[in-house]
């Protein structure tokens, strides 16, 4: 049994390890409910950084809030070759920047769409990301918030059948979370007063990163943002300080870093241009209006990046009772690629 586990644990650290999508994030692309294969070999596998944890555990003691892990010993992060670099549009796993008080590899996992690589240039302009000044192709189902008007109530049926699981009633009609293709068809019913995509222009309704009232961006209205790549190089000043001063702080893993509005001091010298120690990426969810991702929170460092999602092996609808399990399971999800 002793043997079993090691093998399992070693196996699921250096090649292939299963997930749960536990959020709509990336609906339609990856539904609540679906079990992933993610590969640790394709980017490189990540050396253990908290090498004191129970084996096939994360976080916590299985059904516990026990950590599972001690942070008495930290190992610095390497990784091993992979055969291919992250690119635009891959489905990755990462563990959650912002949770800064967990060793990296026990951060919670998240999984979105790179939509932007390290030396890239991330813009969104109504709704349409480009990278470098270009339209980013679109990968996968996207979907984006539209208000629907109909003339007579609807219900749970109506949009069952055009598989819209995200819809919420309100004062004006419905908010539904969809597709372009799905709410064109949904324009042409004779009861359907109008359906309208919604776009958030405001900054005031929902702040995105960095958070500041120079940078005045929207979810829908985002950028442009360099992504750092390792190894570039910014001049030092208030503007590059709102933008990657966190960045500096909390991910490059430097001793004594203080930043100041016009300042950055690493362990007492005043730094007036800086080289980022590692890449970063540019996360967004399918979900472009459902998504707590990069536009909100900022980059995703080299060192937090798990693996590149593969396959779904298994996909069971959660809702539902365990009686009717069959008729739950997704069964034209099992074993499809992931897009």
């Amino acid at each position: 049994m002793v043997f079993a586990v090691i093998v399992a644990a070693l196996f699921r650290w250096a090649f292939i390890e299963p997930y749960k999508i536990p959020t709509p994030s990336m609906e339609k692309s990856l539904l609540v409910g679906d079990f992933l294969f993610v590969s640790k070999f394709h980017y490189g596998t990540r050396s253990p950084i908290t090498p004191l944890q129970i084996p096939l555990s994360h976080q916590t003691i299985w059904g516990t809030e026990t950590p599972s892990y001690l942070s008495w010993i930290q190992l610095p992060f390497f990784r091993l070759p992979g055969f291919t670099n992250i690119k635009n549009n891959d489905a990755v796993v990462f563990n959650y920047p912002p949770e800064l008080d967990r060793p990296i590899d026990q951060k919670t996992h998240y999984i979105k769409r790179c939509i932007g690589i390290a030396g890239d240039t991330i813009e969104i302009r109504n709704h349409l990301a480009l990278i470098n000044g270009q339209p980013l192709e679109i990968a996968g189902k996207q979907q984006s918030s539209y208000l629907l008007q109909p003339s007579t109530q609807l219900n749970d049926r109506f949009f069952k059948k055009r598989d819209i699981t995200d819809f919420y009633p309100t004062q004006k009609g419905y908010l539904v979370h969809t597709s372009v293709k799905i709410a064109d068809e949904i324009s042409t019913i004779d009861f359907v007063k109008m359906i309208n995509k919604i776009t958030y222009d405001d900054p005031a309704f929902n702040p995105t990163y960095p958070k500041h009232s120079k940078y005045p961006w929207t979810t829908d209205f985002f950028g442009p943002l360099y992504v750092p790549k390792k190894g570039a190089q910014i001049p030092i000043n208030e503007n590059t300080l709102i933008l990657y001063g966190d960045v500096i702080k909390n991910f490059e893993h430097n001793k004594n870093v203080v930043v100041k509005k016009y300042q950055l001091f690493i362990d007492g010298k005043e730094i007036t241009n800086y080289s980022f120690r590692q890449n970063y990426y540019f996360m967004m969810g399918d979900n472009r209006h459902n998504s707590e991702d990069s536009r909100f929170w900022g980059f995703v460092p080299e060192d937090h990046i798990v693996g590149k999602a593969v396959l779904v092996w298994f996909s069971l609808d959660m809702e539902g009772s365990f009686l009717d399990i069959l008729n739950r399971i997704r069964w034209n999800r099992i074993l499809t690629w992931i897009e």
